[in-house]
């Protein structure tokens, strides 16, 4: 698969997926309620960032909602945090989200910029985070160099995505109900950046001090509450009286498969990685 046919790469769909932040929060939604099993990513994340917290300025690149920003803001306290998304309707609503969070107004600050080009000059960062974005870039390998660049000696890069045969359960679903045939064999929205290349693409840039797979386990209660993810997924090729209407996707399933609880999986992959140099 091409750049230009994988929705998580080509410029166009990036715009109309983010282009409010419904989309997103609805797919998180049904995701979070559908969760059984694994860690919570934002703390995680957080775990990792206070561990290795060497100067006071944090970065939080491909910030979308700010979920992960917040915690950021609240966990470690830094003197600056800055949230970095392409998309201005999801700098809004995390500017919104971080507004109801005691006295982070003072310290975090929002921009909104291409993560191939970060607004940041050399060697500012103590800590950079890039967690569920890199498989949008075409050369994950380039947005790491850049977020090499800002760190200071000793800083770290903090990255996180997913495996590339995540949720594969629900391509078979689909294409059990006829909805989508080829699913199942379509290349991952995940292929640019996943846990299987994730370290690989890093060491050519920086050292990998840690990485570690961990899986996340979803159960979704029945084939409604299924709908509303597939709804927000671009990675199928629905019929188009389907695409982005829950209740059409449920009721289209109903009529060739048993409403019953739907399970599968994702691994999530956390690497840490520290620029030479520092104390």
């Amino acid at each position: 698969m091409t750049a230009s046919t994988n929705p998580f790469l080509d410029a166009t769909t990036q715009g109309e997926l983010y282009r409010d932040a419904s989309r997103l929060a609805t797919r998180t939604s049904a995701l979070h309620r559908a969760k059984t099993h694994g860690r919570a990513v934002t703390e995680v994340i957080a775990d990792l960032a206070n561990g290795h917290l060497l100067a006071p300025v944090v970065v939080d690149i491909g910030c979308g909602r700010g979920t992960s920003s917040r915690v950021l803001a609240e966990r470690l306290r830094p003197r600056r945090l800055i949230g970095v998304d392409a998309s201005a309707p999801l700098l809004a609503d995390a500017r919104a989200r971080l507004g109801t969070a005691a006295g982070a107004a003072s310290f975090v600050q929002f921009v909104q910029a291409d993560f191939h080009h970060l607004p940041l000059p050399d060697g500012v960062c103590s800590v950079a985070v890039a967690a569920f974005c890199l498989y949008h870039a075409p050369d994950p390998e380039i947005v790491i160099a850049e977020i090499a660049r800002t760190l200071i000696p000793g800083g770290i890069a903090i990255l996180v995505t997913k495996s590339a045969d995540s949720y594969h359960e629900l391509d078979t679903l689909v294409a059990a109900a006829g909805l989508d045939p080829d699913a199942p064999h379509r290349e991952s929205l995940y292929a640019a950046a996943n846990s299987a290349n994730l370290a690989g693409l890093t060491e050519r840039v920086l050292p990998v001090e840690h990485l570690e797979h961990e899986e996340h386990g979803f159960t979704f209660t029945d084939l409604g509450h299924v709908a509303e993810y597939l709804a927000t997924s671009p990675k199928y090729h629905l019929p188009a009286g389907l695409r982005g209407d829950p209740d059409a996707i449920a009721a289209a399933l109903r009529a060739c498969l048993p409403d019953t609880p739907v399970s599968t999986t994702s691994v999530v992959t956390y690497l840490l990685a520290r620029k030479p140099g520092g104390a």
